[in-house]
C-alpha cells in the first residue's frame, strides 16, 4: 500500500450544517470504511445485534441497546453495520458548540455509554420531533433547540458517572488543556498551574476518576496521535517523532515501545 492510499479518508458535511438519518437508511460509506470526520457525529444505537461492536481510536467497544456514541472531529472511526437500528446526527462544529457542553462530551462521552429507560424515552420523543422538523420545514433554529434538549439529556447521563462536580470540571479542563498542549507541555506542573491546584492534588483527582496519572494521560494522547500517523499518514517514523515534539527519533521509538509493546516500524508494517 503506498503512502497516498494510507491517508485516512476525512468525511465532510455537505452544504448542510446538520444532518439526521437512521442507521438502516444512512449512507453505507459513513460506516463501511475507516475514516475521520471534520464534524461531530452522535450515534444512538437503539437496537443492536448480539455481536455488534465499533472501533474508535483503535479501541474496540461492544455495543448494547440504547447506547450513545459521540465521535469528535479527528477521531478514527470504523464500524460495519449488521442490521443495527437507531439514529445518526451529523453536526457542524459551530452548531455543536452552540447546543452541547463540548468539554463534558469530550471528557466522558466519546466512548459508548448507556441511556437509562427514562432518558431513552425522553430522547426518543426529542428525536421524533427533530425528524419531523428535519424532513419538513427544516428550520435551523428549531433543530438547534431540539439538539440542545437532546444533548442536555445525554450529558446528564454522562455526568452521573462522576459524582464530584468540582473534580469533573477539573478533569474536563485537564482534557482540554492536554488536547491543546500535549506536544509541547509534558509536565504535570504546567497543567496543575493552569487548573490552579497542586500537582499532588491533580494527580489524586485523576487517579480517583480515571485510575491513571496526568503523565500517563499525556503519554496516551501522544501514543494515540502516533498510531494515527503510523496507520494512515505518509510521514516516516523520524518525521512523526519530530512532529510530536521528540528531538530524538530513537527516544520516540523507545517511548512508543514502552507504551504499546511494539516499535513504531513494526506497528506501521502491521497496519499496511
Amino acid at each position: 500500500m503506498n503512502s497516498s492510499e494510507k491517508n485516512i479518508p476525512v468525511h465532510h458535511l455537505s452544504s448542510e450544517q446538520f444532518q439526521l438519518m437512521t442507521l438502516d437508511t444512512g449512507h453505507p460509506e459513513n460506516f463501511n470504511d475507516v475514516h475521520r470526520h471534520n464534524f461531530f457525529e452522535i450515534i444512538w444505537f437503539s437496537h443492536v445485534r448480539e455481536n455488534s461492536s465499533l472501533e474508535l481510536d483503535f479501541e474496540s467497544h461492544s455495543l448494547k441497546n440504547n447506547q450513545i456514541c459521540i465521535i469528535a472531529p479527528g477521531q478514527v472511526f470504523n464500524m460495519k453495520l449488521r442490521g443495527e437500528k437507531g439514529y445518526v446526527l451529523a453536526v457542524s462544529r459551530e452548531i455543536f458548540k452552540e447546543a452541547c457542553d463540548i468539554e463534558t462530551i469530550l471528557t466522558g462521552g466519546t466512548c459508548p455509554f448507556s441511556l437509562g429507560p427514562q432518558s431513552a424515552e425522553t430522547c426518543n420523543t426529542i428525536i421524533s420531533l427533530m425528524e419531523e422538523e428535519y424532513i419538513g420545514a427544516s428550520r435551523v433554529d428549531l433543530l438547534k433547540t431540539y439538539l440542545k434538549a437532546f444533548c442536555i439529556i445525554i450529558t446528564e447521563q454522562i455526568g452521573r458517572q462522576d459524582p464530584s462536580i468540582n473534580d469533573r470540571q477539573r478533569i474536563q479542563k485537564l482534557v482540554s488543556l492536554i488536547e491543546e498542549h500535549y506536544i509541547v507541555q509534558r509536565e504535570t506542573r504546567f497543567y496543575a498551574d493552569q487548573i490552579k491546584v497542586s500537582t499532588h492534588h491533580l494527580n489524586d483527582i485523576v487517579r480517583l476518576s480515571r485510575g491513571t496519572t496526568v503523565k500517563k494521560m499525556i503519554a496516551q494522547r501522544l501514543i494515540l496521535e502516533a498510531k494515527r500517523e503510523l496507520s494512515f499518514g505518509a510521514l516516516t517514523v523520524k518525521e512523526i517523532a519530530f512532529k510530536l515534539g521528540f528531538s530524538d527519533a530513537s527516544y520516540f521509538s523507545r517511548f512508543f515501545k514502552k507504551h504499546t509493546g511494539r516499535n513504531p516500524e513494526g506497528f506501521k508494517e502491521g497496519k499496511a
